[in-house]
């Protein structure tokens, strides 16, 4: 998928990403961790990085027709984004988008969102995600017209946004 935002660009993950993945998939759990735990930084490093591979090979698994990219602003890495373009053949699929912490509220996460909204309008598609109820992004998929079509253990909503 190439990207129409200025100095902004998408690329496939590579094995050596890894390490930069991990840290994108940190800086998510960072928060629960520090406030829900009483784990030392190596404590709290140790499970990151067991979820994050256990989470990692998951998608490499279960998601086989999707596209897995790192974003990157002038080929510095910001973040990533899962996404299975023809997910059970009824639309797009966003399986994860990530910005590192420096990098949110910057437009940039909302600018890839309203690109993959035109891919999907001009294709007929809906766009789906998964959505943790207490994610500060769910203003912002509720703003682009995104709708809960479920939820799962009162904590995943299944977002939805429609072309029609």
């Amino acid at each position: 998928m190439n990207l129409s935002i200025k100095d902004i660009s998408l690329r496939a993950i590579l094995e050596r990403d890894l390490p930069v993945l991990c840290k994108i998939y940190g800086s998510t759990r960072t928060e629960e961790l520090d406030k829900g735990t009483n784990w030392n930084q190596e404590q709290k490093q140790f499970f990151i990085e067991q979820q994050f591979f256990a989470q990692h090979e998951y998608y490499q698994n279960n998601y086989t027709g999707a596209k897995f990219y790192i974003i990157e602003k002038e080929n510095t890495v910001i973040g990533r984004l899962y996404i299975d373009f023809f997910f059970e053949k009824k639309g797009f699929r966003i399986i994860d988008i990530t910005l590192l912490p420096d990098w949110r509220k910057k437009d940039i996460g909302s600018a890839i969102l309203n690109e993959i909204i035109k891919k999907a309008a001009e294709n007929k598609m809906k766009v789906s995600i998964h959505v943790e109820s207490f994610n500060p992004a769910m203003n912002l998929y509720k703003r682009l017209g995104f709708i809960k079509i479920s939820e799962t253990n009162g904590v995943y909503h299944l977002m939805e946004w429609s072309p029609e």
